[in-house]
């Protein structure tokens, strides 16, 4: 059986990797914000620019935008780097991560938002109810400008695909995120 060729081309890209049989891959803040770091120094390495990002308990989001140097190795240093020192961290040995990351390529700017939007609002789907700002492991906040972004952060030209001016983009991003049903949605990733 042939393995399908991953769409890594340049443009925006939704990726998503689980923990290990769905176990936790972050144990505590200092494992997020190390996690973070890395994702900034993987895509200032690889050209990618972060528009949004989640980082829930079993797994991590990312929405990017892929530069010419492409996907796959970068996606291979961040998940191996990453992988290596938590298991230092935190005395352990094997497997971090289940399969390889998932990706698709978002080749319209409405799957753009939309799977931004889905990717903000991770958190409550996964039955959290606090308000979209309160969780501070995703980009909401700082694209919105209530927090600082934890990895560097293209918010800009997200919020571009939402009007001209930033404060009407950002007002036209809000809304946008919280006038989706938050819950019943369609899977976009593998188990």
């Amino acid at each position: 059986m042939s393995v399908q060729l991953r769409d890594e081309s340049p443009g925006y890209h939704h990726v998503v990797t689980r923990g290990n049989n769905k176990q936790d891959i972050y144990l505590s803040d200092r494992d997020r914000w190390f996690f973070c770091q890395h994702v900034t120094r993987i895509a200032q390495k690889y050209g990618w620019r972060v528009i949004a990002y989640a980082l829930m308990r079993n797994h991590y989001h990312l929405v990017l935008i892929v530069g010419e140097k492409g996907l796959a190795q970068g996606m291979c240093e961040l998940n191996t780097g990453y992988a290596v020192w938590f298991n230092a961290e935190h005395g352990r040995i094997n497997h971090l991560f289940g399969k390889r990351y998932w990706n698709r390529r978002l080749r319209t700017e409405p799957s753009v938002m939309n799977t931004v939007r889905y990717v903000v609002q991770n958190p409550v789907r996964a039955g959290g109810s606090k308000p979209l700002d309160a969780y501070v492991w995703t980009s909401y906040a700082a694209t919105i400008g209530l927090a600082f972004a934890r990895i560097s952060l293209a918010h800009d030209e997200l919020l571009a695909l939402f009007g001209r001016a930033p404060a009407p983009a950002v007002e036209s991003f809000r809304e946008f995120c919280s006038a989706a049903r938050l819950g019943g949605h369609v899977r976009r990733q593998p188990p």
